[in-house]
Order: structure tokens, then C-alpha cells, then sequence
């Protein structure tokens, strides 16, 4: 049965956590107001009760979760609000978590919804994460952008002038990248990802490896994002984030700004919408 977000004049505190493929992330948003721009280093609004840690471990993430969840405010007034790309994941954390934390637990979309227009094929699913990081992305610029999410997975995504999602591109990430040559050849190794060495040539296997990744998916993005500009007409801003964003894409000048905690940022800003929407109601 669909959980109802209690309606509010004010933004309370929220604990909001995405949980990915590998790993993940939570973080709490004090109350009064979600965060809503990308100034400064630190994640506005964003309290220290945060983290990303992997999904193998159970019990330290669970723990880490009750942790930040004893920062939210009175038990009627904090929220927990859930979003995931790994569904048999989400529900193992949400049994766990239920009689640790004396917080209702939402989830996205069964209790709430992503309110971001698309403009897609009728038929297209698309991951929660994509459109979280697209409408956090829109939320703090209000303008065209380019969300690029450095994951499991690498997606590429375009949002319009006035905040519709017009979908992008999905390729795999830098693990995968590097996995799926090791494991379909006989003779490559497995290399963990990292930046190459300096100099333009691969002198050994594995720096031609990680050549082809780190230059192969900086090349794809900035070719996707220049032909979605094309399109477009207008030269967007581009966000990117992920756990792999700062290596892959640190020093890429095609970048505005790396926010490692957008998908989070989405969350948030589809609460204070429902929030808003359901206040005027």
C-alpha cells in the first residue's frame, strides 16, 4: 500500500538514500529547505551524516544508516526516503532498517513519484537514478544540462531548457569496461580502474588497457554531449557525478562541476516538490 508523505509547511529532515548497483549512499538533509544550488565544494545542506559504502557490507552500512537516522528531527516530523536501481537490494535494507529506525520508510516510486516530464518512447523504463540526477541537475541550474553519472554503468543524459528529460545514452562503466576484457580474452588481466600513467603510449598491457577506458569513455562523453548540443541548438552546462566521476572526469574541462551527491540532491528536491504541491493543495 502506497505510503503518503504527511503534508508540511516547511521542509522537515530528510535521510535520503539511493542505493546502487555496488553501492550505497545516504545522506541527511536538515529541515526548512532541500538543497537547491551547486556553490561551494561542500554539498549545500548536506550534514556529515553521510556516506557511501558498499553493499557487501550489510551490517556496517545498516549501522551507518540508524546512525544517521538518530540525527533526523521529532520521529512524525523526519523522513526516510528511499530510491534504488537495485530493487532485491532496496527491500533487504528496507527489512533491515524498519526496527532500527522509528522513522516511516518511503520509497521512490511506490510513495513517491519522480515529478520530472519526459519525453520519451511510451513504452521506455527508465532508472530512478537517471532521472533523480536529472531532476537535481535542473533543480539547482534551470537550464539545459548534461548529466553524466559515472557508475556500475555510464549514462549520459540530456534535460531541456524547460526541465524535460530527453533521455541519452548508457554505456558501461569503468569496471565493467575493464571487467568484460578480462573476462572474455585469455590473456588480459584483470586491472582495477585508475588514471594511466603519463605519456601518450601504453608500454605494457595493463596501461593500454586503462588508456582505452579512461581516454575511450572521456572521448564518448564529450562526442555525446557535443552532439546533444548539436541538437539542442545551445550549448548545455554539465554535471557529473558517481563514484567514478573525479577519476574519470576530473580534469576534464568539458565538466562545470563534479557533484558527487546528486542523486541524493534528487531525492530531496522530489520531496520539497510533493511537499509544495501538496501544502498548495
Amino acid at each position: 500500500m502506497r505510503e503518503r508523505i504527511p503534508p508540511s509547511s516547511s521542509f522537515p529532515d530528510l535521510l535520503a538514500i539511493s542505493v546502487g548497483n555496488s553501492t550505497t549512499r545516504f545522506g541527511l538533509f536538515p529541515g526548512s529547505q532541500a538543497p537547491s544550488n551547486v556553490d561551494g565544494e561542500q554539498s549545500a545542506g548536506l550534514s556529515c551524516a553521510s556516506g557511501r559504502i558498499s553493499n557487501s557490507e550489510d551490517e556496517r552500512l545498516i549501522d551507518a544508516i540508524e546512525h544517521a537516522a538518530g540525527h533526523l528531527g521529532r520521529d512524525e516530523e523526519g523522513l526516510i526516503v528511499v530510491a534504488s536501481v537495485n530493487h532485491p537490494r532496496r527491500d533487504e535494507l528496507i527489512r533491515a532498517l524498519r526496527p532500527r529506525v522509528s522513522q516511516t520508510i518511503y520509497s521512490i516510486p511506490e510513495d513517491l513519484e519522480i515529478p520530472l516530464e519526459k519525453d520519451l518512447d511510451p513504452e521506455s523504463l527508465v532508472g530512478q537514478d537517471r532521472l533523480l540526477n536529472a531532476l537535481a541537475a535542473y533543480d539547482m541550474l534551470q537550464q539545459a544540462c548534461v548529466v553524466i553519472d559515472c557508475g556500475t554503468a555510464m549514462t549520459i543524459d540530456f534535460v531541456d531548457g524547460t526541465g524535460v528529460f530527453q533521455g541519452g545514452a548508457i554505456a558501461p562503466g569503468a569496471r565493467l569496461w575493464l571487467g568484460s576484457l578480462h573476462e572474455g580474452t585469455w590473456a588480459l588481466p584483470q586491472v582495477q580502474p585508475a588514471r594511466p600513467s603519463p605519456g601518450a603510449f601504453g608500454k605494457n598491457t595493463s596501461q593500454a588497457m586503462l588508456r582505452g577506458m579512461y581516454f575511450g569513455m572521456r572521448g564518448m562523453a564529450r562526442c555525446l554531449v557535443e552532439h546533444y548540443a548539436q541538437a539542442y541548438g545551445a550549448y548545455p552546462r554539465v554535471i557529473a557525478t558517481g563514484g567514478d566521476a573525479e577519476l574519470l572526469l576530473g580534469e576534464e574541462e568539458l565538466v562545470d562541476r563534479i557533484v558527487p551527491d546528486l542523486t541524493l540532491r534528487g531525492i530531496a528536491a522530489a520531496c520539497r516538490r510533493t511537499l509544495a504541491e501538496d501544502h498548495r493543495a
